[in-house]
């Protein structure tokens, strides 16, 4: 069953990809650290669901500035990892790396039961292998209509997990798994990520990407259907800018240009941002004193969000 519904969502999205230009759904992007644009000036909304999560920063919306202050206290004390009393950019950087990927991390946490059946911490690949593929591979692929895409399936879940399975114990621990389940925010798992995507893009099975090949899992032309705008700009970038070295192909190493794109490490930059608006003795590290003197640029509470409804309305006015 769990096997069927990831098949469903595959045609899904398929589907969705063939209706709108596809050229971005293979890029790896990373989730934005909020939803609200970084603009101090109209409140600290950007810097509350940076800092605390987007869900999480919703709950000190219903705080009074006391009950904010002194669970921004709290919250600060764990940040401070080295208990030096300050805390420095690494600290801070990690705190928000780590808050962002809580979206990850219930993901996780809704397949984990699904596949750690004995209960012991641990998914080994044989528990994931039976309970994905379990009534296919009793009856050996026997009945089942594409028994090769199956086949092709296991092979490179195993391949996954292998990779993902770093220390080659053959059991993924939570870390691990969350390697296989999201290998785009694991820097070991590129190879893999580039190699399966040249494998679903690679037709001809030269282990390379031609300008058909790379169309072709965009687009496929219909009798009498005139050829979209979008598809002639994807040539044109395949040819300048996808293909670098120009010799018609994308290698491994062009593709992961294309689908891990470097990005700004917006963790990164909010972390220098909070440091640079509350080190007010400009040591580049900040204390618990600095941070609850500036306690609404991190959180929010009843208080904030009233003072900028008035603003906005005075400004209406």
């Amino acid at each position: 069953m769990m096997l069927l519904k990831s098949l469903a969502s595959l045609c899904v999205l398929a589907a969705a990809a063939f209706a709108v230009p596809a050229q971005e759904k293979r890029i790896h992007h990373h989730a934005d650290l909020s939803d609200h644009a970084h603009d101090d000036a109209g409140g600290f909304h950007y810097d509350h669901e940076a800092f605390l999560g987007k869900e999480e920063a919703k709950t000190f919306d219903q705080l009074t500035p006391e009950e904010s202050k002194d669970k921004l206290a709290k919250i600060v004390d764990r940040i401070d990892t080295d208990k030096d009393g300050y805390i420095s950019h690494t600290e801070l950087h990690y705190w928000i790396k780590h808050r962002q990927r809580r979206y990850i991390e219930e993901n996780v946490n809704k397949h984990w039961k699904d596949y750690d059946k004995n209960q012991d911490g641990k998914i080994g690949w044989e528990e994931y292998k039976n309970t994905t593929y379990g009534f296919y591979l009793d009856e050996e692929f026997g009945d089942i209509e594409d028994k090769a895409t199956y086949k092709s399936m296991l092979t490179r879940d195993q391949r996954r997990f292998k990779t993902a399975d770093r220390d080659g114990d053959g059991i993924a621990t939570r870390e691990e798994f969350t390697a296989f389940l999201h290998p785009e925010e694991f820097d070991y798992m590129r190879d893999v990520i580039v190699q399966e995507t040249v494998e679903d893009i690679d037709k001809n099975g030269d282990g390379k990407i031609n300008l058909d090949e790379y169309i072709g899992d965009m687009y496929s032309s219909e009798n009498g259907e005139s050829v979209p705008d979008w598809v002639q700009t994807e040539k044109k970038h395949f040819s300048e800018f996808r293909d670098a070295n120009k010799d018609g192909y994308m290698d491994n190493g062009e593709v992961a240009n294309w689908v891990l794109p470097g990005e700004v490490d917006h963790a990164d930059n909010e972390a220098k941002h909070l440091i640079h608006e509350t080190d007010t003795d400009k040591d580049k590290k900040i204390t618990k004193k600095e941070i609850l003197a500036n306690w609404n640029m991190f959180v929010g509470s009843q208080a904030t969000n009233y003072g900028e409804d008035l603003t906005k309305r005075h400004d209406e006015l």
